[in-house]
């Protein structure tokens, strides 16, 4: 067995207290030991922790992760217009190379920022799983099935490509690597489609995932043309079963919210996204005051634009409060709860929580800076005040993957340029 003492520090522990402890790593199985005290002894490697705080790695409850491309093309547009006119046109000029390129840059960005796993919806997924795989990092990944602008034979095949990934993918990279099947949502893939492939994921056993009530407009031609409430639509279609998450639910009512604390289904907040694009404020205070799972996603970095969970936690304690007309409303601890276990929770992953037997999935944030200082409370500084570039060191299954912030799993220097390379041949192609 070899063994990985995180030393020096402070550690957050489940319940978002916060002791004085070293974390003893098995990197063998990726999981933690033991937390307590002096642990260093007879460790093979070691992390330092002195002034610093360790938390559970951030979980991305939803993402486009080849969307880093797109950061700053296209901005200050509501969601419809954004999509058709500027967005969509692009992502029929993706290769594999440019999601590969994209990809890359959004795992690295992530490392750098403590996120250790993520849920992603976009296309060319087996490269996306490939990347995953080499940098070192955990994700459920799916296919994002559309049926806008289709005739029917395109839309089975794309549905088809949608079980067949999930199948594909499934449980590689050691299992850091899990799968779910991903209708876009509700409004762009048409109803006979979720009827005939929905069941065929429950078959496959994978979880379903999707974006849903996420402007006004994905909620009024449901109803018009159903008679129902979106997520009353969904639960006819078969996708409000108790391991299936979606993103958004900026628009929901209270008989929604009910339905989802009745199913168990997990909603993945996406503040940064939600207000860049003017959707509205989600209800995250009567979510969780009802049991809901709630958990936080960046969205991709085209609509937010980074790929940080540190500012999402921020982000979502803020934009709590507004929407909920109440200072008190999504304190501190409920967002880096999101942040952690309730994002591993909704999208199916059993991390977010430094405790022994649990995935050693780690980040160790630097306190010893101006904006942290004085130390009054480490959890308000984690939702209010900490910045992606405090992290120091990330660890996922029991690796790491940066250290004193030198990502050891990808090149930095050729990841920027092929970034750069793919983005501007990327955007080129569009415009021809």
């Amino acid at each position: 067995m070899t063994t990985l003492a995180i030393t020096g520090g402070q550690v957050l522990l489940p319940d978002n207290t916060v002791t004085w402890a070293d974390v003893l790593v098995d990197q063998d199985s990726g999981e933690i030991l033991e937390v307590g005290d002096d642990l260093a002894g007879g460790a093979d490697d070691t992390l330092d922790a002195s002034d610093s705080l360790v938390t559970p790695g951030f979980v991305n409850g939803h993402c486009h992760v080849a969307m880093t491309l797109l950061r700053g093309h296209a901005d200050d547009k509501p969601l419809d217009a954004w999509l058709q006119e500027d967005i969509w046109p692009v992502e029929a000029e993706l290769t594999a190379d440019s999601i590969r390129a994209g990809t890359e840059l959004g795992v690295l960005e992530m490392i750098k920022s403590g996120t250790t796993s993520f849920a992603d919806m976009y296309f060319f997924v087996p490269t996306i799983a490939d990347v995953v795989d080499k940098a070192g990092l955990r994700a459920r990944l799916g296919h994002g099935v559309i049926s806008v602008g289709k005739d029917e034979d395109a839309v089975h095949e794309d549905a088809q490509e949608g079980l067949e990934v999930a199948a594909e993918i499934d449980g590689m990279a050691d299992g850091r690597i899990t799968s779910a099947f991903m209708p876009h949502s509700l409004t762009t893939v048409d109803g006979q489609y979720l009827s005939e492939y929905v069941p065929e994921a429950r078959d496959l056993g994978v979880p379903v995932h999707y974006h849903a009530n996420e402007t006004e407009d994905e909620v009024t031609p449901i109803v018009e043309n159903h008679g129902v409430r979106p997520l009353a639509y969904a639960a006819e279609k078969g996708m409000l079963e108790a391991e299936d998450f979606f993103a958004h639910g900026v628009h929901v009512d209270e008989s929604e919210i009910g339905l989802l604390a009745e199913a168990g289904t997990s909603v993945i907040h996406c503040p940064a996204s939600n207000m860049k694009l003017a959707s509205g404020m989600a209800p995250i205070q009567r979510m969780l005051d009802a049991g809901v799972t709630v958990g936080l996603g960046t969205d991709g970095a085209a609509s937010n634009n980074d790929l940080s969970m540190l500012d999402e936690a921020r982000d979502a304690a803020m934009l709590g409060k507004l929407a909920a007309d109440d200072a008190s409303a999504v304190p501190a601890e409920a967002v880096v709860t999101m942040a952690t276990q309730g994002s591993a929770d909704a999208i199916g992953l059993d991390t977010g929580r430094i405790a022994a037997g649990k995935p050693a999935d780690l980040a160790v944030i630097d306190l010893e800076q101006p904006h942290l200082t004085p130390r009054h409370d480490p959890v308000s500084h984690l939702a209010y005040a900490a910045a992606a570039s405090d992290v120091r060191h990330t660890v996922c299954d029991g690796q790491v993957l940066m250290r004193d912030r030198e990502v050891l799993t990808l090149d930095e220097d050729a990841v920027l340029s092929r970034a750069t390379e793919e983005a501007d041949a990327l955007l080129a192609r569009a415009d021809d």
